[in-house]
Protein backbone atom coordinates (compact mmCIF):
# COMPACT_ATOMS: atom_id res chain seq x y z
CA UNK A 1 0.00 0.00 0.00
CA UNK A 2 1.81 3.24 -1.02
CA UNK A 3 -0.02 6.48 0.63
CA UNK A 4 0.36 9.61 -1.65
CA UNK A 5 -1.14 13.04 -1.08
CA UNK A 6 -2.62 14.22 -4.56
CA UNK A 7 -2.86 12.42 -8.16
CA UNK A 8 0.51 12.74 -9.99
CA UNK A 9 2.65 11.77 -6.47
CA UNK A 10 2.51 7.77 -7.47
CA UNK A 11 3.81 8.31 -10.61
CA UNK A 12 6.32 10.64 -9.14
CA UNK A 13 7.72 8.94 -6.49
CA UNK A 14 8.63 5.05 -6.02
CA UNK A 15 6.20 4.39 -9.29
CA UNK A 16 8.35 2.01 -10.96
CA UNK A 17 8.67 0.66 -7.58
CA UNK A 18 5.27 0.13 -7.43
CA UNK A 19 5.20 -1.10 -11.04
CA UNK A 20 8.22 -4.07 -10.77
CA UNK A 21 6.13 -5.26 -7.49
CA UNK A 22 2.78 -5.35 -9.53
CA UNK A 23 4.49 -7.41 -12.40
CA UNK A 24 5.35 -9.65 -10.11
CA UNK A 25 1.88 -10.52 -8.81
CA UNK A 26 2.39 -8.69 -5.73
CA UNK A 27 -1.56 -6.96 -5.05
CA UNK A 28 -0.87 -3.08 -4.98
CA UNK A 29 -2.88 -0.26 -4.05
CA UNK A 30 -2.02 3.07 -4.27
CA UNK A 31 -4.28 5.23 -2.24
CA UNK A 32 -4.63 9.00 -2.76
CA UNK A 33 -5.92 11.13 -0.21
CA UNK A 34 -7.10 14.39 -1.96
CA UNK A 35 -8.46 15.16 -5.37
CA UNK A 36 -6.10 17.28 -6.27
CA UNK A 37 -8.59 20.21 -7.11
CA UNK A 38 -6.17 22.46 -5.80
CA UNK A 39 -3.06 21.89 -8.39
CA UNK A 40 -2.26 24.11 -10.89
CA UNK A 41 -1.95 23.07 -14.28
CA UNK A 42 1.75 22.40 -14.59
CA UNK A 43 1.81 21.80 -18.33
CA UNK A 44 1.73 24.59 -21.05
CA UNK A 45 0.51 22.29 -23.41
CA UNK A 46 -2.63 20.46 -22.03
CA UNK A 47 -6.11 20.91 -23.56
CA UNK A 48 -9.15 19.31 -21.09
CA UNK A 49 -10.19 16.28 -22.60
CA UNK A 50 -13.22 16.39 -25.10
CA UNK A 51 -16.35 16.51 -23.34
CA UNK A 52 -14.85 17.81 -20.02
CA UNK A 53 -13.87 21.51 -18.56
CA UNK A 54 -11.53 21.95 -16.43
CA UNK A 55 -12.02 25.67 -14.77
CA UNK A 56 -14.66 24.60 -12.20
CA UNK A 57 -13.93 22.38 -9.08
CA UNK A 58 -16.43 19.38 -10.19
CA UNK A 59 -14.33 19.55 -13.63
CA UNK A 60 -10.81 19.54 -12.22
CA UNK A 61 -11.73 16.84 -10.04
CA UNK A 62 -13.22 14.85 -13.13
CA UNK A 63 -10.38 15.48 -15.36
CA UNK A 64 -7.64 14.15 -12.80
CA UNK A 65 -10.21 11.45 -12.22
CA UNK A 66 -9.35 10.23 -15.10
CA UNK A 67 -5.55 11.00 -15.27
CA UNK A 68 -5.50 9.02 -12.52
CA UNK A 69 -7.35 5.65 -13.58
CA UNK A 70 -4.87 5.97 -16.75
CA UNK A 71 -1.73 6.08 -14.39
CA UNK A 72 -3.02 3.50 -12.48
CA UNK A 73 -3.50 1.38 -15.64
CA UNK A 74 0.22 1.88 -16.90
CA UNK A 75 1.26 1.47 -13.58
CA UNK A 76 -0.46 -2.08 -13.13
CA UNK A 77 -1.89 -1.31 -9.93
CA UNK A 78 -5.42 -0.91 -7.92
CA UNK A 79 -6.10 3.06 -6.77
CA UNK A 80 -8.74 3.87 -3.97
CA UNK A 81 -9.46 7.80 -3.18
CA UNK A 82 -9.88 9.17 0.63
CA UNK A 83 -11.68 11.47 -0.62
CA UNK A 84 -10.42 14.85 1.30
CA UNK A 85 -9.77 18.27 0.01
CA UNK A 86 -6.74 19.60 -2.03
CA UNK A 87 -5.08 22.05 0.72
CA UNK A 88 -3.28 24.01 -1.70
CA UNK A 89 0.05 25.31 -1.74
CA UNK A 90 -0.58 28.82 0.35
CA UNK A 91 2.37 31.54 -0.87
CA UNK A 92 2.97 34.69 0.30
CA UNK A 93 4.79 36.39 3.10
CA UNK A 94 2.54 35.99 5.50
CA UNK A 95 0.99 32.93 4.10
CA UNK A 96 -2.34 33.30 3.67
CA UNK A 97 -4.78 30.68 6.12
CA UNK A 98 -5.15 27.32 4.58
CA UNK A 99 -8.90 26.79 3.26
CA UNK A 100 -11.46 26.14 5.33
CA UNK A 101 -12.13 22.11 5.30
CA UNK A 102 -8.87 21.08 3.38
CA UNK A 103 -7.26 17.88 4.64
CA UNK A 104 -4.53 19.54 6.45
CA UNK A 105 -6.86 21.08 8.56
CA UNK A 106 -8.96 17.39 9.50
CA UNK A 107 -8.41 16.34 12.61
CA UNK A 108 -5.72 13.69 13.07
CA UNK A 109 -8.26 10.88 14.06
CA UNK A 110 -10.75 11.86 11.40
CA UNK A 111 -8.63 12.17 9.26
CA UNK A 112 -6.68 8.86 9.22
CA UNK A 113 -10.41 6.92 10.22
CA UNK A 114 -10.88 6.24 6.35
CA UNK A 115 -7.31 4.49 6.10
CA UNK A 116 -6.95 2.22 9.47
CA UNK A 117 -10.47 1.21 8.17
CA UNK A 118 -8.78 0.66 4.59
CA UNK A 119 -5.90 -0.90 5.97
CA UNK A 120 -7.85 -3.32 7.76
CA UNK A 121 -9.51 -4.52 4.80
CA UNK A 122 -6.74 -4.35 1.80
CA UNK A 123 -3.95 -6.11 4.56
CA UNK A 124 -0.67 -5.09 3.33
CA UNK A 125 2.51 -6.40 4.61
CA UNK A 126 4.12 -3.37 3.94
CA UNK A 127 2.97 0.27 3.80
CA UNK A 128 5.54 3.22 1.75
CA UNK A 129 4.51 7.03 2.10
CA UNK A 130 6.63 10.44 2.66
CA UNK A 131 8.83 11.36 5.57
CA UNK A 132 7.88 13.89 8.36
CA UNK A 133 8.78 16.94 6.28
CA UNK A 134 6.57 15.79 3.78
CA UNK A 135 9.47 15.19 0.69
CA UNK A 136 8.79 18.94 0.57
CA UNK A 137 6.43 21.71 2.65
CA UNK A 138 3.18 21.04 1.31
CA UNK A 139 0.30 21.04 4.01
CA UNK A 140 -0.69 17.95 2.46
CA UNK A 141 2.01 16.27 2.13
CA UNK A 142 2.87 16.62 5.60
CA UNK A 143 -0.67 15.49 6.45
CA UNK A 144 -0.60 12.26 4.38
CA UNK A 145 2.73 11.75 6.72
CA UNK A 146 0.43 12.04 9.65
CA UNK A 147 -2.08 10.11 8.68
CA UNK A 148 -0.24 6.69 7.54
CA UNK A 149 2.02 6.58 10.58
CA UNK A 150 -1.40 6.74 12.31
CA UNK A 151 -3.09 4.03 10.65
CA UNK A 152 0.19 1.97 10.21
CA UNK A 153 0.22 1.99 14.35
CA UNK A 154 -3.01 1.85 15.16
CA UNK A 155 -4.70 -0.51 12.48
CA UNK A 156 -3.77 -3.49 14.23
CA UNK A 157 -5.00 -2.16 17.63
CA UNK A 158 -8.87 -3.67 17.51
CA UNK A 159 -9.33 -1.27 20.73
CA UNK A 160 -9.23 1.84 18.51
CA UNK A 161 -10.82 3.44 15.46
CA UNK A 162 -13.89 0.58 16.42
CA UNK A 163 -16.02 0.52 13.38
CA UNK A 164 -19.59 -2.18 13.42
CA UNK A 165 -19.20 -4.51 10.67
CA UNK A 166 -15.82 -3.39 10.26
CA UNK A 167 -13.08 -5.23 9.31
CA UNK A 168 -10.71 -6.92 11.55
CA UNK A 169 -7.38 -5.40 12.83
CA UNK A 170 -4.40 -6.16 11.24
CA UNK A 171 -0.56 -4.53 11.61
CA UNK A 172 1.23 -4.04 8.70
CA UNK A 173 4.95 -5.32 9.17
CA UNK A 174 6.90 -2.40 7.78
CA UNK A 175 6.66 1.10 6.99
CA UNK A 176 8.97 2.99 4.78
CA UNK A 177 9.57 6.45 3.39
CA UNK A 178 9.44 7.49 -0.28
CA UNK A 179 13.22 8.83 -0.80
CA UNK A 180 12.90 12.44 -2.31
CA UNK A 181 15.74 14.52 -2.62
CA UNK A 182 19.24 12.76 -3.55
CA UNK A 183 21.88 15.19 -4.41
CA UNK A 184 24.43 12.25 -5.06
CA UNK A 185 21.43 11.37 -7.93
CA UNK A 186 21.63 14.28 -9.11
CA UNK A 187 25.64 14.48 -9.47
CA UNK A 188 25.94 10.78 -10.87
CA UNK A 189 23.35 11.65 -14.36
CA UNK A 190 24.72 15.32 -14.21
CA UNK A 191 28.54 13.93 -14.54
CA UNK A 192 27.16 10.95 -16.90
CA UNK A 193 25.52 13.99 -18.90
CA UNK A 194 28.24 16.11 -19.74
CA UNK A 195 30.41 13.03 -19.94
CA UNK A 196 28.18 11.57 -22.94
CA UNK A 197 28.25 15.31 -24.65
CA UNK A 198 24.88 16.67 -23.51
CA UNK A 199 23.74 19.24 -21.60
CA UNK A 200 22.89 18.75 -18.26
CA UNK A 201 19.32 19.64 -16.86
CA UNK A 202 21.28 20.71 -13.33
CA UNK A 203 23.80 22.65 -14.48
CA UNK A 204 25.86 24.84 -11.69
CA UNK A 205 22.74 24.23 -9.33
CA UNK A 206 24.13 20.75 -7.94
CA UNK A 207 26.80 22.57 -6.64
CA UNK A 208 24.53 25.24 -5.13
CA UNK A 209 24.27 26.63 -1.45
CA UNK A 210 20.37 25.81 -1.74
CA UNK A 211 21.38 21.63 -3.02
CA UNK A 212 23.10 21.48 0.03
CA UNK A 213 21.19 22.71 2.55
CA UNK A 214 18.52 20.29 1.25
CA UNK A 215 18.41 17.73 4.02
CA UNK A 216 18.98 13.77 2.74
CA UNK A 217 17.60 10.95 4.64
CA UNK A 218 18.88 7.97 5.00
CA UNK A 219 18.21 5.40 2.60
CA UNK A 220 18.38 1.74 3.65
CA UNK A 221 16.80 0.22 1.09
CA UNK A 222 17.70 0.03 -2.64
CA UNK A 223 14.92 -1.30 -5.51
CA UNK A 224 16.58 -2.55 -9.24
CA UNK A 225 13.58 -1.12 -11.62
CA UNK A 226 15.42 0.05 -14.53
CA UNK A 227 13.38 -2.46 -16.63
CA UNK A 228 10.42 -0.32 -15.15
CA UNK A 229 11.41 2.81 -16.07
CA UNK A 230 8.78 2.99 -18.98
CA UNK A 231 5.70 2.25 -16.96
CA UNK A 232 7.38 4.91 -14.82
CA UNK A 233 7.03 7.39 -17.25
CA UNK A 234 3.59 6.40 -19.12
CA UNK A 235 2.18 6.89 -15.66
CA UNK A 236 3.64 10.47 -15.33
CA UNK A 237 2.36 11.59 -18.69
CA UNK A 238 -0.83 10.47 -18.20
CA UNK A 239 -1.14 13.38 -15.83
CA UNK A 240 -1.59 15.54 -18.34
CA UNK A 241 -2.87 18.73 -16.55
CA UNK A 242 0.20 17.84 -14.37
CA UNK A 243 3.30 16.79 -15.96
CA UNK A 244 5.02 18.58 -19.12
CA UNK A 245 6.25 15.65 -21.18
CA UNK A 246 8.95 18.49 -22.44
CA UNK A 247 9.71 19.12 -18.84
CA UNK A 248 11.90 17.99 -16.42
CA UNK A 249 11.27 14.97 -15.38
CA UNK A 250 12.15 13.93 -19.07
CA UNK A 251 15.71 15.49 -19.41
CA UNK A 252 17.68 12.76 -18.76
CA UNK A 253 17.80 10.48 -21.20
CA UNK A 254 16.74 6.76 -19.78
CA UNK A 255 19.31 5.07 -21.06
CA UNK A 256 22.09 7.10 -19.17
CA UNK A 257 19.16 6.82 -16.08
CA UNK A 258 19.43 2.95 -15.93
CA UNK A 259 23.19 2.81 -16.76
CA UNK A 260 24.03 5.35 -13.82
CA UNK A 261 20.98 5.43 -11.29
CA UNK A 262 18.81 2.01 -11.51
CA UNK A 263 17.26 2.09 -8.79
CA UNK A 264 14.27 3.92 -6.40
CA UNK A 265 15.32 4.35 -2.74
CA UNK A 266 13.07 4.20 0.06
CA UNK A 267 14.19 5.16 4.27
CA UNK A 268 12.50 1.71 6.10
CA UNK A 269 10.87 3.74 9.40
CA UNK A 270 9.62 0.97 11.12
CA UNK A 271 9.79 -3.07 10.89
CA UNK A 272 7.65 -5.49 12.85
CA UNK A 273 10.30 -8.01 11.12
CA UNK A 274 13.80 -8.87 11.35
CA UNK A 275 15.57 -7.47 8.50
CA UNK A 276 18.77 -6.81 8.14
CA UNK A 277 20.36 -3.56 6.48
CA UNK A 278 20.41 -2.21 3.64
CA UNK A 279 17.95 -4.07 2.21
CA UNK A 280 17.21 -4.77 -2.01
CA UNK A 281 13.68 -5.79 -1.68
CA UNK A 282 10.48 -3.85 0.51
CA UNK A 283 9.64 -7.72 1.49
CA UNK A 284 13.20 -8.36 3.06
CA UNK A 285 11.99 -10.33 6.71
CA UNK A 286 8.83 -11.16 5.13
CA UNK A 287 9.38 -13.51 1.91
CA UNK A 288 11.56 -15.73 3.99
CA UNK A 289 8.57 -15.69 7.12
CA UNK A 290 6.28 -17.25 4.02
CA UNK A 291 8.26 -19.38 2.45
Amino acid sequence: MAVHAHPDDESSKGAATTARYAAEGVEVLIVTCTGGERGDVLNPSFEAPEGHEFESVEGRLAVRRLEMAAAAEALGVRQHWLGFVDSGLPEGDPRPPLPEGCFALVPLEEAAAPLVELVREFRPHVMTTYDPSGGYPHPDHIKCHEVSVEAYRAAGDADRYVVEGGAEAWAPAKLYYNHGFSLDRLRAVHEAMEGAGLESPFGDWIESRAAREIPEREVTTRIEVAPYFARRDAALTAHASQIDPDGFFFAVPRDIEADVWPTEEFELADSRVPTDLPETDLFAGLREESA
